[in-house]
């Protein structure tokens, strides 16, 4: 089976690299020629854990290729997978133009009957738009060629995306035809081996279901934000109170850790498209207006402990802090709390210093040379004034205390990730501050 990914960046590149994994014949398309080139050398775009060697192997099995042409490829395709970006205009809506693109590429090259599936997160009725753009493209060949299209949102964790697409909690499909079901059932047999729920569905719950599964996962962790917050003001603990919640198997222990906001590529930019949705439709969703604006309000939480504590005068203060990417186990600073608390510091009068097990070279490309990059984590807290633990790296979960007491000018903790105990932290003389915690 030979299959077109459109689109090498996280979703696109994962995607056609586990479908090599399984014997199909896979060519990543991109018409960014240096990625292209820096893939056929084994040089990624992206970091994304057991990746590379994933992308390697399969390349010198000749399952997994790549391209800047998909007109030079999709000869033979089944299916050509969409997964190029869908970034948010200013009103929110998701742009559908690289989208568009490549389903326009679709109906001027395709040879043979074949499925083009938006894999790409996109509003609803997008399906239809693919289908008219590549319907326009055929009738100016004046080709009555037969295709289908289809929904396959992704639900894929940065950090775990791998194991995310071998060993999903449910592969979710729109379809419209028989012959597209069948078509897809055949690609993602082999997933199915271990019980993996196949889920066929009409085309717009598809598209719906990807929204309303990050829309969810964002509104747990902007609770339980506000819940920690308001911890805080009445004395409370907000670990405390998370053990006692998610214990509840109605509510469960996952999304409920308070921290200093959610980022990355997908929450952020799939709450404000749901929302723009609604409003398009004459209906306001005003629990997710809620999250975005709790969101919004959390990455400002550990900059106001820190300008609180430094009594509002953080002029020439250094300020270290451990993790800037969004999350553990990524490269990725789309959203981050780290850039929020950065510019506000910068802005109050601080020097900052930082370092990111894998981010540094992201962070150098965003914020060039407004920072001090750290290449090793004991590097940061040399003069520092304070340290802050933004991203909650393993590596930093277990720190040298002794050796911290030593480098920090003054022995206090920032932790937004609340991985530190308040109380070990006293016995070893720091001032702490967590999340919705009690201060000791």
């Amino acid at each position: 089976m030979k299959i077109a990914i459109a689109g090498t960046g996280y979703v696109g590149l994962v995607t056609g690299t586990c479908f090599a994994e399984t014997g199909v014949d896979v060519v990543c398309i991109d018409i960014d020629k240096k990625k292209i080139d820096n893939l056929k050398k084994g040089i990624l775009p992206i970091y994304e854990p057991g990746l590379q060697s994933m992308v390697e192997r399969n390349f010198e099995k000749g399952r997994l290729n790549f391209s800047t042409s998909l007109a030079d490829n999709i000869s033979e395709c089944e299916a050509v997978f969409i997964a190029v970006g869908t970034p948010p205009d200013e009103d929110g809506s998701a742009d559908l133009k690289y989208v568009l693109a490549v389903a326009s590429d679709i109906g001027k090259h395709m040879s043979n009957y074949l499925v083009a599936v938006t894999k790409s997160t996109v509003p609803i009725e997008t399906s239809k738009k693919v289908k008219e753009t590549i319907r326009k493209e055929l009738a100016k060949r004046n080709s009555q060629l037969a295709f289908d299209v289809a929904s396959n949102p992704e639900f894929l964790k940065e950090g775990s995306a791998i194991d995310d697409f071998l060993k999903p909690d449910r592969i979710v499909i729109g379809i419209e035809s028989k012959k597209a079901e069948k078509a897809m059932e055949r690609l993602y047999k082999p997933f199915l081996l271990n019980g993996h729920p196949l889920l066929f569905m009409d085309i717009p719950s598809a598209e719906m279901t990807k929204y309303a599964a990050n829309s969810m996962l964002a509104t747990k962790i902007s609770f339980m934000n506000d819940i920690a917050n308001l911890c805080e003001i009445v004395g409370a603990d907000v670990n405390m109170v998370r053990q006692g919640i998610g214990s509840d198997s109605r509510i469960g222990n996952k999304f409920i850790y308070p921290g200093v906001g959610y980022g990355g590529s997908c929450f952020p930019k799939d709450v404000k498209a749901l929302i723009k949705s609604a409003k398009e439709n004459n209906y306001s969703l005003r629990i997710l207006q809620s999250v975005e604006e709790v969101n919004n309000n959390q990455k400002l939480v550990l900059y106001n402990k820190i300008r609180h504590h430094f009594k509002d005068d953080l002029k020439g203060k250094v300020i270290g802090l451990w993790g800037l990417s969004f999350k553990p186990n990524t490269d990725d600073m789309r959203e981050a709390p780290s850039l929020v608390l950065i510019q506000n510091l910068l802005e109050s009068g601080a020097l900052v210093k930082a370092y990111d097990p894998v981010a540094i070279d992201e962070a150098k490309r965003i914020l060039g040379n407004t920072i001090e990059l750290c290449r090793e984590m004991y590097e940061v807290p040399v003069d520092a004034d304070a340290l802050a633990l933004v991203t909650e790296w393993s590596e930093f979960r277990i720190p040298n205390y002794k050796v911290l007491s030593k480098l920090l000018i003054n022995k206090v903790i920032f932790d937004g990730r609340n991985i530190y105990d308040p109380a070990e932290m006293k016995e070893n003389g720091f001032i702490y501050y967590g999340i919705g915690r009690k201060p000791l």
